[in-house]
């Protein structure tokens, strides 16, 4: 439908409402939509967004943790071009297969660090990470099943995880919201508390003692369901979508422990973390531990296209191929050539660029050092970073980090504020978070952190006119 209109606030309108009659968005009160009307998103380039009308925001949240190389790359337009030309599509199902996703496969196992028995050297492809999460539950299953373990079938996971939206995916992760709409969560998938400190610490209890306890839940929870029975353990090595919750030092290590002492499958959901987002190529490098499954989609990327997939260890890669014959899963798009020829372009910007390297020696350490800044102001009760993303928490008195009531919606008054005067940031109850592009110099660093700080000066003015201060 073509629109013929004299202004900008015309066409908008008009592209709002056929949005309205049309579109069904993710996550979203379509009754509220239609009474508020979409922002419209025309244009793009660097770390900057606009819309409809003009309006010029600095997307401190990569799109949706995904567009690590910025805005505007001509290389991943022309990869997608080229590739297009060439060969649009073809499956890879009938023993069939193509040379970008041939090519992607052995430059992701070439990227992941070594692992020992658990390195990487397989992958299989999806669209999304929810398409990814749903592929670990059938290898996982079928692993054990080819073991003579088929009793082996509950997955572990955690409260406040985000490992998508499809229904094994929002099984698996453990936001209330989702699971009480669609009979969720299936069959034998179960949670443990987040390792949340600012929320879950005992009173004088310190970081590292926090992080063994949190821990030791899992543990806790194996032996209630009986070691036999569980096959795998499913986390994100730092929670997005729940807040970027970023677990002690001490954690990662014990969970190592606690997954090798009873045999189980370690599952890392990097669909946020991989791709230099905290200074490594694959976030279990950070944190040091040795995960049989990758999940990863996003960044891979940059969500110029969609594309996901799992990195199979050679624990389970060797069962799956040894022992499994046909492996009965798989989708339409897998190893799309178009995607994985743009993964490859993307993955070369990042090595030529360094951006891992870059988070961690440079961007990510002065991020930190603009976050303890932030942390001073008087509705912060803690700032905190990890490689290149970022969370801080609204707080009504920030001598006792007593918290506003839920009710009040005072992160959702924050954004607001963000949105008016540019700035996409992030709200999750009351916490704020942000995970920009990994092309950010210093000076744009310094931009969004004084928008985050105007933000929190309108916030704070606005919670005390209300009366909401402590």
């Amino acid at each position: 439908m073509t629109v013929l209109v004299s202004n900008m606030t015309a066409a908008t309108r008009e592209i709002q409402a056929l949005d309205s009659a049309h579109f069904m968005h993710p996550f979203t009160d379509h009754g509220d939509l239609a009474t508020r009307g979409s922002r419209v998103i025309t244009k793009s380039e660097d770390i900057y967004i606009w819309d409809s009308e003009g309006k010029k925001l600095l997307d401190a949240m990569s799109g949706l943790w995904c567009v690590n190389v910025g805005y505007g790359r001509k290389e991943l337009a022309d990869a997608a071009y080229q590739q297009m030309m060439k060969l649009p599509f073809y499956n890879s199902f009938f023993q069939t297969t193509n040379v970008p996703a041939v090519q992607l496969a052995a430059k992701l196992a070439e990227l992941a660090p070594d692992a020992g028995e658990r390195s990487f050297q397989h992958v299989f492809y999806s669209s999304s990470g929810s398409e990814s999460n749903d592929s670990n539950v059938r290898m996982v299953r079928r692993y054990w099943d080819l073991l003579d373990q088929p009793q082996r079938k509950v997955i572990i996971s955690r409260l406040n995880a985000y490992h998508g939206s499809t229904m094994a995916g929002a099984s698996l992760g453990g936001m209330s919201g989702m699971h009480a709409q669609g009979d969720l969560p299936i069959p034998n998938i179960t949670h443990i508390e987040q390792p949340y400190f600012f929320e879950n610490a005992l009173p004088g209890e310190s970081s590292d003692d926090f992080g063994l306890r949190a821990a030791g839940w899992l543990e806790t929870k194996i032996l209630e369901i009986g070691a036999n029975k569980v096959a795998a353990f499913i986390a994100e090595p730092v929670q997005g979508a729940g807040g970027v919750i970023i677990p002690p030092a001490t954690y990662w290590p014990e969970i190592q422990r606690i997954v090798d002492k009873y045999g189980i499958l370690l599952i890392s959901d990097e669909v946020i973390c991989a791709f230099g987002r905290l200074g490594h190529w694959f976030a279990y490098e950070k944190f040091g531990y040795k995960p049989d499954l990758v999940t990863f989609a996003k960044a891979v990327t940059s969500g110029y296209i969609p594309l996901g997939g799992v990195l199979v260890g050679n624990r389970v890669a060797t069962v799956l191929i040894e022992k499994g014959g046909e492996f009965n899963h798989g989708y339409t798009y897998s190893g799309h050539p178009v995607a994985c020829a743009v993964a490859l372009a993307n993955l070369e910007i990042m090595e030529r660029e360094q951006l891992p390297q870059r988070v961690h020696d440079d961007i990510g350490p002065y991020l930190a050092q603009k976050f303890e800044e932030i942390s001073e102001h008087p509705l912060v009760g803690v700032a905190e970073t990890c490689g290149f993303m970022a969370g801080l928490v609204l707080v009504k008195n920030k001598a006792t980090r007593q918290r506003f009531g839920e009710n009040l919606s005072v992160g959702m008054i924050c954004r607001g504020h963000c949105f008016k005067n540019g700035l996409i940031m992030r709200a999750v109850g009351d916490r704020m978070i942000i995970a920009p592009p990994l092309t950010m110099t210093h000076a744009q660093i310094d931009e969004m952190v004084a928008l985050i700080a105007q933000c929190l000066d309108l916030t704070y003015e606005e919670v005390k006119t209300k009366g909401w201060l402590a």
